[in-house]
């Protein structure tokens, strides 16, 4: 979803990482903190908020020096993006890329960054994304980082098609897609660089309510539903694992790098719903799925607040846990 319009725009995100290594990917779940909203809350009261509600990482949509500078000494990991507007610049040259990561990466020494991702959504025939990752993740080495942050792109679950239509394991990307993801594939293999999913089961839902149930959707499903699955967010999960073994990702791990559910705006969305929603999901990624049972989903639940000045439909402004005075929407619990 995020902010190239992603939830209805097949798109990727792209964020490199800063991290203690594989070993803590774990299933701690994070917030997408977005800041295209009026009378938001100043970074260092964000940071307090994370603290008090134990959210331990945290997705950055682009280097905003405010935020990181709050973020100082939290302990907070950090998804950090490379907006889509400088994908161009980095492409074009080294020197670019290490001067990037200076000035939003290494100026900022405690700071825990786990991941860059380096563009959002990008559109199918870009050809900056794979050269500016590759770039910057020739930066990260350079620094030192390699065992810290790693690089990848953030892609909508849109590249995929009707994924509620399909059983699982015929999962594939769409032809316009294939040439880019494979490249992307090819650098995240080679990185071993997770493959970042931003993936909203809601929409499944708004765009085809007869066809697919709210409880499959909420994770309150009392048996199996389709294809032997009791929840979507596993079936697209999974179908997303299908595509990747089919175009040589097989490898990769999946971090579903957006998740979330609106409170108004379009069918199905309301504060209980999202309550119901992003709760039983916290729960649900310390599971696995059937594809890869037992092993903790990392994900970034969209967003810490509404942002009441992104464009289009109205229902985009409407995710937040948080309303601006920093009051829940509802109760959910990180812990």
């Amino acid at each position: 979803m995020a902010h190239s319009n992603p939830s209805m725009v097949p798109t990727m995100l792209l964020l490199v990482l800063i991290s203690a290594g594989p070993e803590t990917t774990g299933a701690k779940t994070g917030v997408c903190y977005g800041r295209l909203g009026e009378k938001l809350p100043a970074p260092s009261e964000v940071v307090a908020l994370c603290k008090q509600n134990n959210i331990q990482r945290i997705r950055l949509y682009q280097p905003d020096h405010d935020a990181l500078q709050a973020l100082g000494g939290s302990n907070i990991e950090i998804m950090l993006a490379v907006p889509n507007s400088d994908l161009q610049n980095i492409a074009s040259s080294q020197a670019n890329a290490n001067s990037w990561l200076q000035n939003n990466v290494k100026n900022y020494g405690n700071l825990k960054f786990r991941y860059v991702a380096v563009g959002n959504e990008v559109e199918a025939g870009n050809p900056y994304l794979v050269p500016a990752m590759q770039n910057i993740q020739n930066s990260v080495y350079g620094a030192g980082l390699g065992y810290q942050i790693k690089v990848s792109t953030a892609i909508s679950a849109g590249v995929l098609g009707e994924s509620y239509a399909h059983h699982p394991s015929q999962g594939s990307f769409k032809p316009e897609y294939q040439k880019l993801i494979s490249s992307i594939i090819s650098f995240l293999v080679r990185n071993q660089s997770p493959f970042l999913l931003n993936m909203y089961t809601y929409f499944s839902y708004q765009f085809n309510p007869q066809t697919v149930r709210l409880d499959y959707v909420l994770f309150t499903a009392p048996s199996a539903v389709m294809y032997g699955y009791q929840n979507h967010f596993d079936a697209m999960l999974d179908t997303v694992y299908s595509a990747l073994e089919k175009a040589g990702g097989g490898s990769l791990n999946i971090v579903v790098s957006e998740t979330g559910w609106p409170t108004e705006g379009d069918v199905g969305a309301t504060v209980e719903n999202a309550r119901t929603y992003n709760s039983n999901l916290i729960q649900h990624v310390k599971k696995g799925t059937s594809r890869k049972p037992g092993t903790p989903i990392e994900t970034y639940i969209f967003a810490m607040f509404d942002e009441n000045q992104k464009q289009g439909p109205e229902i985009e402004k409407h995710w937040g846990l948080f309303s601006p005075d920093k009051t829940p929407k509802y109760q959910i619990s990180f812990s």
